[in-house]
């Protein structure tokens, strides 16, 4: 989808587009209430301010919404073909695979959430640094650091969708 089919498609209809880059109603909210956009750059500021003044609850949603890090999503929606896209570095390694299961059993009972990191272009080792690196985090910095990955996933996935 172009920038002009952006603006021009209808709201409903660009409603599980935009949740599928960030599943926050109010996000989406805010990014279709000031259409239409003269530029991307335009569009992307709107999602990236909004996607910084996400509440905790906000994020929490989000959270629920992705896949652990190292399992596949399921299904043909778009969030998932992203997903898979996303984890692709990964890879089929099951000695990865299991590393990146362990740590996120360990992830979450530290934290009571998934683990999210933004995977595109990570090497599944890459991945697994940053899960054992983040385990040593406070719960505060953890919070900001979860917040920054989502931010960051949800603007690469708007670009995605916004070509």
């Amino acid at each position: 989808m172009n920038l002009q089919d952006f603006n021009s498609t209808r709201a409903d209809e660009l409603r599980p587009l935009l949740a599928a880059c960030c599943d926050v109603p109010g996000w989406v909210d805010t990014i279709l209430a000031d259409r239409p956009y003269a530029e991307l750059a335009a569009l992307t500021k709107v999602a990236d301010e909004a996607a910084r003044a996400l509440t905790n609850d906000e994020v929490a949603r989000a959270l629920a919404a992705h896949p652990r890090i190292g399992d596949r999503a399921q299904g043909g929606s778009t969030e998932a073909a992203w997903s898979r896209k996303e984890q692709s570095g990964v890879g089929d390694d099951p000695v990865a695979r299991e590393a990146l299961a362990a740590g996120n059993r360990e992830y979450e009972q530290r934290f009571n959430r998934v683990f999210l990191i933004c995977a595109t272009g990570l090497s599944a080792t890459e991945m697994l640094t940053a899960l054992r690196h983040r385990l040593t985090n406070d719960d505060t910095t953890e919070a900001v650091v979860v917040h920054e990955e989502l931010r960051k996933i949800a603007l690469l996935r708007l670009a995605k969708a916004i070509t």
